[in-house]
């Protein structure tokens, strides 16, 4: 499943195909009903304008019978300054406009049954419209027709954009507390298999294997991890169609694990008692049948109505959450080495997939971004990002949701780090915890020059091109400062067993250990 999390960058999802392109308000009403709809609208042609208030109220005619190619067929007594809707097609927008225009219609707004686009023109035929024009849904207008009427008021404005969003410090919190959450629970669970005493000092790759934890201690096993990461990217570029569903399936099982496992722990930790009872045999716990049908019923929900944008990115980001705080415990870095070689080579990655392979795709968009969002902004998207909707833009999520979003991949691979960073706390018993502060304030500094970069540049960017300089030198630092950075470099100082000498453990040889004891 890694292969698909570490996909996405920071950045907002909507981004406007034209310079020009803005959503805007169409505020209609009978006099005692009210409704807004989604409009789009160019810059280039006549200005709207930004609040409701200041806006000029017209009746509508509405002339959804015809696409006013020519002005035959219509009275301009009928028209003449008044709102008028009409059908999209036949003829370009400034032609409807220039038609509408002569008979001495005050506001176009033309009808569509397909997606709304921009409506362009010439930049020599911007100058002859002056008059406003925007493109509306049809099924928003008899919408409206079977709610109001046929005597409708209508307003059209467009509310400023804002480039900064209560929503980013939403996908603050939500990564920084990830972050602390699972490398905390890293350490926790550390401190307990030493306590415990089954590692013998320290908590060998065997004893963790059997507690259902992994561990990266081989450098080549790194490279691999990540060149099949980058396998695995291109691949859901050139079949993204067949794959993406492959990947919902993949992300419902693993999410609804991970967020029983960690639903059992919290349970576990403020004593939430369990009955058992047994059938033919195997033993069952009541309390874990319950959190199990809750988890798999949450995944499945969210499996079927994961394209409801309006509520459903509640579900993905739990399921979210859950996923990167299990990652981060199941999955360690046996030293500062091996945490070095896998985020130096994913920051790599992540440069290059965003920065440089848009000079390699035929859109110019970059494979990151594609495939994370999907090659068609209306179908399936892949479940690896956190989603918080954006606040403050009322009149583009009238159109269609607009999210702030974080990529699991910048929770996870900064996360594993911080992790490290926590059980060599343990190791160390310092009680301060000063690796995993350091490195979880190094995270959120890291976090924070992502988002300024973000806002000053206007455009998404590549996470982890700041948060691994950030946690990694502070990491080192602190090591260097307390004089700590050999056993922080070489990690654990008990056996880590490559299991390709095991045989020759078994020969009675000892000369098979990796680290200071054999």
């Amino acid at each position: 499943m890694e292969g698909a999390v570490k996909l996405v960058t920071l950045s907002v999802v909507f981004m406007a195909s034209q310079i020009n392109c803005q959503e805007a308000i169409l505020d209609i009403s009978n006099g005692s009903i009210n409704r807004e709809y989604c409009i789009v609208h160019n810059h280039s042609w006549t200005p709207l304008s930004q609040t409701l208030d200041a806006a000029t109220q017209y009746p509508l005619v509405n002339m959804t019978s015809t696409v006013l190619c020519n002005s035959s067929g219509v009275s301009p007594d009928v028209v003449n300054g008044k709102a008028l809707v009409v059908m999209r097609g036949d003829c370009s927008f400034s032609h409807k406009a220039l038609v509408a225009q002569s008979l001495g219609v005050t506001t176009l707004l033309i009808a569509s049954n397909t997606s709304l686009t921009t409506p362009s023109a010439n930049d020599s035929e911007y100058a002859k419209v002056h008059i406003p024009l925007a493109l509306m849904r049809y099924r928003d207008f008899l919408g409206a027709q079977q709610v109001m009427g046929k005597e409708m008021l209508v307003k059209l404005y467009a509310p400023p954009h804002s480039k900064i969003d209560p929503s980013l410090a939403v996908i603050l919190l939500i990564s920084i507390v990830t972050v602390a959450l699972g490398s905390y629970w890293s350490g926790a669970c550390e401190r307990e298999r030493l306590n415990s005493g089954a590692t013998g000092g320290g908590g060998g790759g065997e004893n963790k294997a059997d507690s259902g934890e992994l561990s990266l201690y081989s450098p080549l096993k790194v490279v691999a991890f990540v060149a099949m990461m980058c396998g695995m990217l291109v691949l859901m570029y050139f079949f993204y169609n067949v794959l993406v569903y492959i990947i919902i399936a993949i992300f419902c099982l693993a999410s609804a694990s991970a967020l029983f496992s960690c639903l059992d722990a919290v349970m576990e930790l403020i004593g939430c008692g369990t009955v058992s009872f047994s059938v033919r045999n195997w033993n069952f716990s009541v309390r874990s049948l319950i959190l199990a049908a809750v988890c798999v019923s949450i995944a499945v929900v969210w499996g079927v109505y994961r394209n409801e944008d309006r509520w459903i990115w509640i579900l993905q980001d739990l399921l979210g959450i859950a996923f990167c705080l299990n990652f981060m415990k199941t999955i360690s870095l046996s030293n500062f080495k091996i945490c070095v070689i896998l985020l130096s080579l994913l920051l790599v990655y992540d440069v290059f997939f965003v920065f440089i392979t848009p000079f390699f795709t035929k859109n110019g968009v970059s494979i990151m971004v594609q495939v994370a969002l999907g090659p068609d902004a209306s179908g399936e998207k892949l479940p690896v990002v956190m989603r918080v909707p954006r606040f403050s833009a009322w009149a583009q999520n009238l159109c269609g949701m607009q999210f702030s979003i974080l990529g699991y991949g910048d929770i996870i691979v900064p996360g594993l780090l911080v992790a490290y960073c926590s059980r060599f706390d343990v190791w160390i018993n310092s009680r301060k915890k000063i690796y995993f502060v350091s490195c979880c304030i190094a995270y959120l500094l890291g976090m924070i020059l992502t988002f300024a970069v973000m806002l000053l540049s206007g455009m998404g960017q590549p996470a982890l091109l700041y948060l691994v300089p950030f946690t990694l030198i502070t990491s080192a630092v602190v090591a260097w400062c307390r004089g700590e950075m050999k056993q922080f470099w070489a990690g654990t100082t008990y056996e880590v067993l490559d299991s390709s000498r095991e045989p020759l453990l078994q020969e009675g040889r000892t000369d098979c250990c990796v680290g200071e004891k054999c």
